[in-house]
């Protein structure tokens, strides 16, 4: 039996003395007349997010004039929305197809520990690219030797560090939190606010630390993405002609667009968890960031970028043909 299962029974009431190891997930809705229509809402989502973000990763690897520290952190982050989807959708699909919403302890832990590294690495990721384009547009001269390939990779693993470090120091304190027998989610995947609310040993040290380190990496990557787009914006504005503001523009549009989608979700879903709302209307709000933003971002990258587009129009007619 897992330590966290074994915490769980050793602080329990003697009469509640009953061994459960499980977490049972609500989901969205409970009503058996919605489930087809999410599992096929989650299920058309999810592929167009895996397909359309690999088909990104696939256009920047097969062209040697992607080949650019843009469009390096581009498909990494691309990568990560992979991987970020993958790591809720493919459960809840399971759940609504089977009935059978019970998740043990330590498959709940998993899946918390996945989904905080990559919504840390999704958040960082953009702060990245944010300050490439700041490099790109404010410093031009510089940009080759400021952006050269040991410093892009060296910020890649400086920041899979940080996500598993903060995500290793989160599971190693709910692993000493005590759980009690009703053990139920009113959400469709497991994330640490819910299961701190679910414990019955104090959990005040927890607190503390989850707001301190959102602060922390919150803050801290958005005030880097608000300086260097201010700095950005004011020196396109310095641009005399009306096509070379355009042509800037154009450089660093689609990251705007991604980073103001993102932060604009992450803002919600925390409004909606400090406000009374109820359980199922902060699951809805966690949609956004969870499953719609990584689906909508290869969209808006394609579109704003003709390289990118022009690569995806012959992979996908290549595909055909070959077909």
């Amino acid at each position: 039996m897992s330590l966290f299962s074994s915490r769980l029974i050793d602080n329990m009431e003697p009469e509640n003395q009953t061994g459960v190891s499980e977490f049972l997930l609500l989901g969205l809705s409970e009503d058996p007349e919605l489930q087809p229509l999410l599992f096929g809402l989650f299920l058309s989502m999810s592929l167009v997010t895996v397909l359309g973000n690999l088909l990104i990763i696939l256009a920047i690897s097969s062209d040697s004039h992607l080949h650019t520290p843009m469009h390096f952190f581009l498909s990494h982050l691309s990568f990560v929305d992979i991987c970020f989807t993958s790591t809720i959708v493919p459960k809840m699909l399971v759940n609504i197809q089977t009935g059978n919403k019970v998740i043990t302890d330590a498959g709940c832990l998993i899946q918390v520990y996945f989904f905080m590294v990559f919504i840390c690495m999704d958040n960082l990721l953009l702060t990245i690219t944010a300050y490439d384009r700041y490099v790109a547009i404010c410093h031009p001269l510089y940009y080759a030797i400021i952006m050269n390939p040991c410093l892009c990779g060296l910020m890649i693993l400086c920041s899979l560090f940080i996500s598993i470090m903060n995500t290793l120091l989160h599971s190693v304190m709910v692993l000493h939190l005590s759980f009690c027998t009703d053990l139920k989610i009113p959400h469709f995947f497991y994330e640490l606010a819910q299961i701190l609310r679910l414990a019955c040993s104090d959990t005040l040290i927890n607190d503390i630390l989850m707001h301190l380190v959102t602060s922390l990496l919150g803050a801290g990557p958005l005030a880097g993405i608000i300086f260097s787009y201010t700095r950005i914006v004011l020196s396109i504005l310095r641009i005399p002609s009306i096509g070379g503001k355009y042509k800037a523009f154009s450089t660093f549009g689609s990251h705007l667009s991604v980073v103001f989608l993102f932060c604009r979700t992450c803002v919600g879903v925390y409004l909606s968890s400090a406000a009374t709302l109820s359980p199922r209307r902060r699951a809805v709000a966690s949609v956004m960031n969870t499953v719609v933003t990584p689906m909508v971002n290869p969209s808006i990258y394609s579109l704003r970028n003709r390289a990118i587009k022009g690569d995806l129009r012959t992979l996908i007619s290549g595909t055909f043909s070959f077909s």
